[in-house]
């Protein structure tokens, strides 16, 4: 496989990563502020999430963590509705960067 070939393999899977959390995201929002949600849900949809809904989806998947990489000895698991890794959080804040956010 070449360097484009990763490049686009990579960019689909994280593309999957952040759909799955901001599904995630917005279904959590909903229950709490469901203005904020249906806010937040329209930017996604046109494609362009606002400044305070792309800080809170990074507040929100950083606080989220549930699959810290650690055994059972060395540290919690974090009970959530969706398993989100430290990766998985660097994914949604590196794609927030790349859409002009600053996280």
């Amino acid at each position: 496989m070449n360097d484009k070939q990763t490049q686009r393999r990579s960019g689909s899977d994280d593309r999957r990563t952040v759909e799955r959390l901001v599904a995630a995201w917005l279904e959590e929002t909903e229950r709490h502020d469901r203005a904020a949600a249906r806010a937040a849900r329209a930017g996604w949809e046109r494609g362009a999430l606002s400044e305070r809904a792309a800080q809170d989806l990074a507040t929100w998947v950083t606080a989220r963590i549930t699959d810290t990489g650690f055994t059972e000895d060395e540290g919690p698991y974090v009970e959530g509705p969706v398993r989100i890794t430290p990766a998985d959080k660097d994914t949604v804040h590196d794609w927030l960067r790349a859409r002009g956010h600053s996280v």
